[in-house]
């Protein structure tokens, strides 16, 4: 596996609080690595390190063996790397054609990865539903033909047919894609895929989808412990 970024020992504070505690992984490139984990776990927080648009208090982060850790956010995006956030990924006061246009002048592949966009595209983006605003965002991005995708929640809003076409597209870029979820989309259990769950700012598993799917299915069937018998 060739290593594209990475995390070593990243800590990040918010105020008092701190949000990443000393958090380390590698995400492939190309390939894809989905970061896992409820609200407040980090996930978000981790993709906010590798982009830049938070700083660390600890730790460094490494882009092809080189450390970006000082690098600012406009630096790397300069150099290839596309993040897509959760909120606020698309010019809402800006027409759908005129997103894409700020992306590249021909605009066919976002289009054909997302044919629901063709009708829209004299609508401002900021009257689209939150489904149709991830397709948006998301051709901006494979527009930008970057080295580096990070994306969170990029499923958000969308049904599960049009979901399972935005992972094919992920994962068919040749670019370094780490994407953040909730939990492990349906369409990437027979995929090959890099996984980190994270609870409470640190890493609770790392290993292959595969591997998560089946300590998930060992848990459920694994008999409770129940109180000992007495006498």
């Amino acid at each position: 596996m060739t290593v594209a970024l990475e995390l070593r020992h990243a800590r990040v504070r918010y105020g008092p609080l701190e949000a990443l505690h000393g958090v380390t992984l590698a995400a492939p490139g190309p390939g894809l690595t989905v970061l896992l984990g409820r609200n407040g776990s980090g996930r978000t927080t981790v993709l906010r390190a590798l982009a830049g648009t938070v700083p660390l208090s600890g730790g460094a982060v490494l882009w092809e063996g080189t450390d970006v850790t000082r690098v600012p956010a406009f630096e790397r995006a300069r150099r290839g790397l596309c993040l897509v956030p959760e909120r606020q990924a698309v010019f809402g006061s800006l027409t759908v054609r005129e997103n894409l246009e700020l992306a590249a002048t021909a605009y066919d592949v976002a289009l054909d990865a997302y044919p629901q966009l063709a009708p829209l595209l004299a609508r401002r983006a900021g009257t689209l539903s939150g489904g149709e605003q991830r397709m948006l965002a998301l051709s901006r991005a494979l527009l930008a033909r970057a080295r580096v995708v990070l994306v969170d929640e990029p499923s958000q809003g969308m049904s599960p047919t049009v979901a399972a076409r935005t992972y094919t597209l992920l994962a068919s870029l040749d670019a370094c894609v780490v994407v953040a979820e909730q939990r492990l989309p349906p369409v990437l259990h027979g995929r090959a895929a890099v996984v980190y769950e994270l609870r409470r700012g640190a890493v609770l598993f790392s290993g292959e989808a595969g591997e998560l799917r089946r300590g998930e299915a060992a848990a459920r069937t694994r008999p409770r412990s129940g109180p000992s018998p007495s006498g």
